[in-house]
């Protein structure tokens, strides 16, 4: 059965209303009086040790784990519950217990410096001094609020250990005075006025070897003996510290679940009616350890040192730790369930508030910001990677902000690409770069994740980053994954000055024009393939600087690729030799092949042996090949993403004759003249003309003429058969329902192809 005040409080009432609440509670109880005949018939508990006093002992340990159904015990204690106090905040007396247990303590040789929780004694003044001086005067409130009760309470554990009165009855009757309070403040109060008792008796411990009031209190109290063995008392106590230390645990625990906030979880919920139902239970046992606790102090005052060697009172002491170590697992598991179903809330609650705030209008960027990267007032959450230093997010007001969006296993090509582009970034001043890095934040980083993270923030990217990757908010990968549909490969988002999403991917228009493109938009994509047509520009400006001379200088320009070393050294000389014969200027460049390999590599090294043609650099050739083809790809995707389809638009069907010379086994070429007119074809047919220039190059009656005439003679092979085939990436984008061959114009067959390929 669980009580009505087991359950997240609501806002606490005001301290004045507390003080007029409490009257009532506070009023004299007669229910321990000399006069009130208690539940069971005295006994003589815990005197000094005689046979009496173990037959006691051995009584109550029948008691300790109550045979019959627990549920009945809970019964009665929750008949004790009528509460009319429920919005005690009982932390702050909590937390002075806590340090009385940590200060408090019996000294040892070798742990005469430390606390009972191993901090150093000097460090939790410290603590309380500041705690005294700048707590809030809500805190001293409550502690003054309480401070009778608790006194009241720690005279009845005196007076009732003191007559040997039964355990079970002074827990319940001790339940009884404390009927009006909450689960919490029961336990808390009792907590309080063992801690009185028990910090008054350490502390004459401590001083009555240099103080003269503690010494005269020593003699009085006929303590001189037991302190004389305060070392062997202190290796004796271990058992009792254990229990005390579960004692506060178990505190700790009721206490968090009166704090469960009552907004995510409900008073019925059936995570916190099972939880709730073992309170009760588990304050008698908090309270039933505490009497143990002071009997034994009690008795350790009028019988001695040699008290403490009793085995029954230890078994007893023993027994209790054990007994709250299972009530602490039970609690913990549903406190650990409740947490993770308001944590869910909460999670959905934030979500649903970023996506809110994702489609709302905003005067300024900020707001967004500050809910996808967690950051306090007094943090700097920001990395600037050129300037090596940490920046606060207000950097980024008002500016256009482009979300760099990655796992930590970020292409070193595409990362080298960007980094390029960036450096020669005209219009840095008007948008900011990024990076948000995407990890599984259920598990700690490991040192590998760490160290690589590192890396990449400080050696790779001269752009924004956040400072560690625990900074990016949970809902934030949500919604990214879940909204933006991050899988794996890197995305560049774009937020305007106002923070609301204008492009959920900019990277191809970011491949295609670099900063040409800013602001990102669709509108501004529209327009710039506007003013775009197929042409050598397009195909290659931005790959090689070589180029835009070449087109300056009006030459005859030649990308070609593939793998077959052998066709290269054919395609090349014949390539040459018509050229030098009909005196045009060519220039030739290797692009390779899409995801290239150690084929592409040995044929850039063999073709720089061999000076058969243009590379790019040998050192950074994988990075150029692989920005070729993305840029390819980007374009396929960017003008999908405007409506065009290779039915109506010639720039992607001419993208795609070269996507399917690629995703042959063979070679191919692109020729053109300056940036005008342009031909191209597949291994197969365009060394065989080239071969034969001796039959038409009498139609080259100048430089100029040469690209034309060659496009004639490609386009007059018709070879009687041929395989054409497009190979489409899965993470492409756009698959088009239908295609139809650049050789023959008849609908290509489509399949699903898996591939496992290795040089």
């Amino acid at each position: 059965m669980a009580s009505r005040d087991a359950v997240p409080a609501t806002k606490a009432l005001p301290l004045t209303t507390q003080k007029e609440r409490l009257a009532k509670a506070l009023a004299p109880d007669h229910s321990l009086s000399p006069h009130h005949e208690p539940d069971h018939t005295p006994v003589k508990a815990l005197p000094p040790v005689t046979t009496g006093s173990r037959q006691m002992a051995r009584h109550d340990q029948g008691r300790l784990f109550f045979s019959s159904d627990d549920n009945t015990l809970t019964k009665h204690i929750v008949a004790t519950h009528a509460p009319d106090i429920e919005e005690l905040d009982v932390k702050p007396v909590l937390s002075f217990v806590e340090d009385i247990m940590r200060l408090a303590r019996p000294t040892t040789a070798e742990a005469s410096h430390t606390t009972t929780l191993g901090a150093p004694i000097h460090a939790t003044l410290d603590t309380l001094d500041h705690k005294i001086i700048h707590g809030s005067e809500h805190d001293s409130e409550i502690v003054k609020l309480l401070a009778f009760p608790i006194n009241k309470i720690s005279s009845e554990i005196i007076s009732n250990c003191s007559a040997g009165s039964e355990s079970h009855s002074v827990t319940m009757d001790l339940l009884k005075s404390l009927s009006n309070y909450s689960w919490d403040a029961k336990v808390v109060i009792t907590f309080a006025a063992f801690a009185i008792n028990y910090g008054e008796f350490w502390l004459v411990e401590q001083l009555h070897t240099k103080n003269p009031l503690a010494k005269n209190i020593t003699m009085l109290k006929d303590l001189a003996d037991i302190m004389g063995h305060s070392g062997h008392i202190g290796r004796q106590f271990e058992a009792i510290l254990d229990l005390l230390n579960a004692v506060v645990k178990v505190t700790h625990c009721i206490v968090e679940f009166k704090e469960l906030p009552s907004m995510y979880i409900s008073h019925e919920s059936p995570e916190l009616t099972t939880a709730t139902a073992h309170i009760p239970l588990a304050v008698y046992w908090v309270i039933r350890s505490l009497l143990a606790c002071a009997s034994i102090f009690l008795n350790l005052v009028g019988s001695g040192h040699e008290y403490i060697n009793s085995t029954a009172e230890s078994w007893e002491i023993s027994s209790l730790a054990h007994k709250l170590s299972v009530i602490m697992d039970h609690l913990q598991n549903q406190l650990m369930i409740c947490k993770s179903l308001i944590e869910r809330k909460k999670s959905e609650d934030a979500y649903t508030a970023l996506k809110k705030l994702m489609e709302t209008s905003h005067i300024d960027n900020m707001r967004l910001l500050r809910a996808m990267i967690r950051s306090r007032e007094d943090q700097r959450p920001l990395y600037d990677g050129s300037r090596k230093t940490n920046e606060r997010l207000e950097v980024l007001r008002l500016k256009y902000v482009l979300l760099l969006i990655s796992d930590l296993e970020v292409p070193h090509e595409e990362l080298n690409i960007l980094h390029m582009i960036y450096n020669q970034n005209s219009m840095r001043h008007q948008y900011e770069v990024l990076w948000l890095p995407l990890v599984d934040q259920r598990t700690s980083m490991t040192s590998l994740q760490d160290t690589t993270f590192y890396d990449l923030r400080n050696n790779s990217m001269p752009w924004y980053s956040v400072d560690h990757p625990s900074l990016v908010e949970h809902v934030t990968i949500r919604y990214i994954r879940e909204v933006w549909k991050f899988t794996h490969m890197p995305m560049l988002v774009v937020l305007d000055p106002q923070g609301k999403p204008s492009n959920l991917d900019a990277l191809p228009m970011m491949w295609i024009w670099g900063s040409t493109a800013f602001p990102f938009t669709a509108a501004r994509e529209r327009d710039l393939w506007s003013e775009i047509n197929w042409n050598i520009e397009l195909l290659a400006d931005s790959i090689d600087p070589r180029i835009p001379d070449w087109i300056a200088g009006n030459k005859v320009i030649c990308l070609y690729g593939g793998e077959d070393i052998e066709w290269i050294r054919r395609f090349t000389l014949s390539a040459r030799a018509a050229t030098e014969a009909l005196r045009v200027p060519l220039e030739m460049l290797y692009v390779g092949k899409r995801n290239p390999k150690d084929k592409v590599r040995r044929c850039h090294e063999i073709i720089n042996r061999e000076k058969l043609s243009h590379i790019f650099s040998l050192n950074d050739y994988y990075d150029y090949v692989w920005y070729f083809w993305v840029r390819l790809w980007s374009m396929w995707n960017s003008k999908n993403q405007i409506g065009m389809t290779v039915d109506n638009d010639r720039v992607m069907q001419e993208i795609m004759d070269v996507l399917t010379f690629d995703s042959s086994e063979h070679g191919w070429a692109v020729f053109s003249r300056g940036n005008h007119e342009m031909t191209k074809g597949i291994g197969d047919i365009v060394l065989p003309v080239l071969e034969n220039y001796s039959q038409w190059g009498y139609k080259v009656d100048r430089p100029d003429d040469f690209v034309r005439v060659l496009d004639e003679q490609i386009k007059g092979v018709h070879p009687e058969h041929h395989c054409n085939r497009l190979i489409l990436p899965g993470n492409v984008g756009y698959i088009p329902e239908k295609l139809v061959c650049s050789e023959c114009g008849k609908a290509m067959d489509k399949y699903v192809m898996y591939r496992c390929c290795t040089d």
